[in-house]
């Protein structure tokens, strides 16, 4: 059980956390936050400066001092003092800027810790501003997302999101559908006879709005999915057809060894590259063939894993040869959608008949002279653009979380259609049922409806110092 399931009270708690809030490491800064209503109290406990306490002293001042171990010196250092509210986490919070590396920045955490408070669970700060109005749930995973972010497009997606255009969507059909809902169950108080067919008209309209916003929105997943956690591109093929030459040139890099001996490339090498604004994690593989060995045959049986959860497969083959009956049955495993045949050593000759594998992306290359990488690359950006990005200019994107959350509304709000359809009376009482559900679920994704099970999956992925 992790810490945090195992103290979710923590969550709502109204003492003091501290942590490092900086990359643990040689640095030239660290800083560790403090937040909660004893944070001056510790300040003025650890921290000695000219002239007035920190406690005594108005928000958003930055003053110079010391930071003392009872009378033993510790570090020069700065302290910024935020009051309640104008705070990241709404509460008193107190900074300490003290010299960056990790004995100086224990020290000093420590020296925090005995003063009275406690360590922060991971994403306390950020759940606290949550849960004190100053960030809906969306926003909060924002944060994270910019944090981790790995590349410039992704980390303005992030900020988009932080500065809360996905939450207004998602409020938006939150109301709507919360609106839909109640106007179902005020007609359950008129008669039979006496039932207003316009509004009934009304709802199915507003219903087949709501659809219609909620599946644009679940089709920005897969963009979210790019943005977030990378493509995985697997260099598949045969052995000795240039897989890790491929490799090494993508990456402008000798990362994997590069042999005429078949069979070099064991198991699967991985590394990030970025491509146009998208992460990418670029996946070597072990040459598929019989194997001569029980090694050989684990590598193998890797490379076949990679393969079936790849979203982009950069297949090669010898083009200097007929396509090899092997390469024929692997082939047709692949989606012809997501698949790049790359034909290499085409120096020395072209045998290979594309002709017989139209229906999917060719590039001719010869990598060991740097021919047709451009093109290549070309082509693996066009595959991105075209099935993994909206397009939209505005980096609106969701996470698998609301993913999953917008599934679930979607078909609340499908039977809510289907049983309007019927125009039986005495089913709008689950017509509005439906519609209730509905609204549950995208109150799950801003925060208007929480629990703890939610708030411990969401903030149990940030750093402890956020």
């Amino acid at each position: 059980m992790s810490i945090i399931a195992a103290h979710m009270n923590r969550w709502h708690d109204n003492d003091t956390i501290a942590a490092l809030a900086t990359a643990p490491g040689a640095a030239g800064v660290a800083v560790i936050r403090i937040s909660g209503p004893d944070s001056l109290a510790v300040a003025d406990a650890v921290f000695r400066c000219d002239g007035l306490k920190p406690s005594q002293r108005p928000t958003h001042t930055l003053v110079v001092g010391r930071v003392m171990a009872g009378d033993e010196f510790v570090d020069e250092a700065l302290l910024l003092i935020m009051r309640a509210p104008r705070s990241y986490t709404r509460e008193d919070v107190v900074e300490i800027q003290c010299h960056g590396g990790l004995p100086t920045s224990r020290r000093v955490l420590r020296c925090v810790l005995e003063a009275g408070a406690r360590p922060a669970n991971p994403g306390e700060f950020t759940c606290r501003a949550f849960l004190h109005g100053r960030l809906d749930l969306v926003q909060a995973e924002a944060v994270n997302d910019l944090i981790r972010a790995r590349s410039e497009r992704a980390a303005q997606a992030a900020v988009e999101q932080l500065e809360g255009r996905l939450s207004a969507r998602f409020n938006a059909i939150y109301d709507a559908v919360i609106g839909l809902a109640a106007d179902m169950e005020a007609t359950l108080d008129f008669p039979d006879d006496e039932l207003p067919q316009p509004v009934i008209a009304d709802v199915r309209r507003r219903i087949e709005g709501s659809l219609g916003d909620l599946r644009t929105l679940i089709a920005t997943w897969n963009e979210g999915h790019c943005l977030r956690d990378g493509l995985q591109v697997v260099i598949a093929g045969r052995t000795n057809v240039g897989k890790s030459t491929l490799m090494n040139t993508l990456l402008g890099r000798n990362r994997s060894i590069v042999s005429e001996v078949p069979g070099t490339t064991r198991d699967t090498i991985e590394e990030s590259f970025i491509l146009n604004g998208i992460p990418l994690v670029l996946v070597d593989t072990a040459g598929l063939r019989d194997p001569q060995c029980s090694i050989e045959r684990e590598g193998i049986r890797r490379t076949r894993r990679q393969m079936e959860k790849a979203d982009l497969y950069l297949y090669v083959v010898d083009a200097s040869q007929p396509l090899h009956p092997d390469d024929v049955g692997n082939l047709n495993d692949l989606s012809d959608e997501n698949c790049i045949i790359v034909g290499n050593k085409t120096d020395l000759g072209i045998k290979f008949d594309h002709s017989t594998t139209i229906k999917k992306d060719y590039c001719e290359t010869s990598l060991i002279h740097n021919v047709g990488i451009d093109e290549l690359i070309n082509i693996i950006k066009n595959i991105i653009e075209h099935k993994f990005m909206s397009g939209h200019g505005q980096r609106i994107v969701i996470s698998e979380r609301h993913r999953k959350i917008l599934v679930t509304t979607l078909e609340e709000m499908e039977q809510a259609q289907a049983l309007l359809e019927q125009e039986l009376e005495e089913s709008f009482v689950l017509v509005a049922g439906h519609l209730r559900a509905a609204a549950e679920m995208m109150g799950l994704v801003t925060g208007r409806e929480y629990n703890d099970s939610l708030l411990e999956n969401i903030f149990s992925n940030f750093c402890i110092g956020k």
